[in-house]
């Protein structure tokens, strides 16, 4: 065994075993961190080392020194955000992905990459019940998705109208009209801001956060110009989707491009129990998931799919002539912004390769059924009250006034038991619950609804 070999493997081995360890510690350790930023700087040693160290100590003192300060977002008692696990599946893959060190941009420098990308696109597409013509990005994330979709989206509207963007920027350019409901979720400003088309003009939602037909028709009434019209699948309070097959017709109508927000909730389609959600939504031309939440896929890799490939390819696309392009197949880097890549794709097809069509469908339901258990369990709370319909993984809950809702909020994170984010939703504080991780168990539900009764019992007046 060669120098480079032996202290490879020696920093592998280390690092399988604090990995083992952290896992391990998941079910009892409390799940926010134990330590600040400064006293995680102490630990870490912050002065730059005059000599080198061995690949394996730093390995050690990294896995000793990190985990009081980190949080047990793999716990199947974390509900915060809208935050996946990891599936043992994706994690194991994703270590392969850094061990074989590809740069997944190019169709055929990379065979095994392409491969995969296929294969998974195809799944996907299956899975979500989407145009098998569409095509598919693999992005850093949810927020990358929607602004892959929505350059594909300003390109093309643009086109249309006669202006070619690429060459000649937006300076001068026909406005792009941006249509949302008033709850879509801010990743779609953000995305709208770095594409340059600015604020979307907003319109009325009913009580569950789901956009309003009658709103989108009477905002589209005499529009001229290109016009794009943003849907959400999966509200981030309420788990609700939008109406797709009235919203999309009136948008489609109207000759707006229709895209599909659906970092979590586009996942509904795959189980026959929730597909009601976003039934007709395969008519629309773009939609944006985020692997890490429902599907449980590690860090980073969100999904970006354009039913038209051409729109995507010429929004994304690039070509240098030092890159071996391939003239019959689309390289990857004609659906997503970067150029230099990891194989991002490979945790996707391991863990939909573990789980098949019923095991997806069955990790829905399961996530689903124990958000519906918070929810009865939630009812059994004095003072505590469910503000959503529960239609999907998440739950919206209140205490008697704001004030005690916020106490509660502030309790539990204490409490350590869980974690539930405090958020506003239809004028009120809240405590969120997101139901995202394949490891959640009924006996993680009683323990977190547990730590929410003694929060709640010493927060209300």
């Amino acid at each position: 065994m060669g120098r480079a070999e032996s202290e490879s493997t020696a920093a592998l081995d280390r690092a399988h075993t604090k990995a083992l360890a952290w896992l391990s510690s998941l079910d009892e350790r409390p799940v926010p961190a134990q330590a600040s930023v400064e006293e995680m700087i102490a630990a870490l040693e912050p002065e730059l080392p005059t000599g080198s160290t061995s690949a394996e100590e730093v390995i050690a003192l990294l896995g000793d020194a990190a985990p009081p300060g980190l949080v047990a977002m793999p716990s199947g008692r974390f509900f915060g955000f809208v935050i996946g696990g990891t599936h043992p599946a994706g994690l194991a893959a994703d270590w392969l992905v850094s061990a074989w060190d590809q740069n997944s941009a190019l169709y055929a420098v990379t065979p095994t990459h392409s491969a995969l990308e296929r294969i998974t696109k195809d799944w996907l597409l299956d899975l979500l019940g989407l145009p098998g013509s569409a095509d598919v990005g693999f992005v850093t994330g949810g927020t990358m998705a929607n602004f892959t979709c929505l350059a594909a989206a300003r390109d093309a509207l643009l086109r249309q109208a006669g202006w070619d963007v690429a060459q000649h920027g937006l300076a001068g350019a026909p406005r792009v009209r941006v249509i949302a409901g008033a709850e879509r979720h801010d990743t779609i400003d953000l995305s709208l801001r770095m594409l340059g088309l600015g604020a979307p003009d907003l319109v009325a939602v009913d009580e569950q956060g789901r956009l309003r037909v009658d709103a989108l028709r009477e905002a589209l009434e005499g529009a001229s110009g290109p016009v794009c019209v943003c849907l959400q699948a999966g509200n981030i309070h309420s788990g609700a989707c939008d109406p797709m097959t009235e919203a999309i017709a009136v948008a489609h109508e109207a000759g707006a491009w229709v895209h599909v927000d659906g970092a979590f909730g586009l996942w509904a389609a795959a189980s026959e129990r929730t597909r009601h959600l976003v039934a007709g939504m395969e008519a629309a031309d773009s939609w944006s998931t985020d692997a890490h939440k429902t599907l449980n896929v590690p860090y980073d890799c969100g999904i970006a799919i354009v039913a038209a490939p051409a729109a995507l390819h010429a929004a994304m696309g690039m070509h240098g002539d030092y890159l071996i392009a391939d003239d019959q197949a689309r390289d990857p880097l004609e659906t997503v912004p970067e150029l230099s890549r990891r194989g991002r794709v490979v945790p996707v097809w391991a863990v939909l390769r573990t789980l098949g069509r019923s095991g997806v469908a069955e990790l829905v339901d399961r996530l689903c059924g124990h958000a519906r258990a918070f929810e009865v369990q939630i009812a059994e709370i004095p003072g505590c009250t469910v503000l959503n319909e529960v239609v999907f993984t998440q739950v919206s809950l209140a205490l008697q006034d704001d004030a005690a809702t916020s106490r509660a909020v502030e309790r539990i994170m204490a409490d350590g038991e869980c974690w539930m984010t405090g958020s506003r939703w239809r004028d009120r504080a809240v405590v969120r619950i997101s139901v995202s991780n394949w490891s959640t168990t009924e006996d993680d539900v009683r323990r977190s609804v547990a730590a929410l009764r003694r929060a709640s019992a010493t927060s209300q007046t």
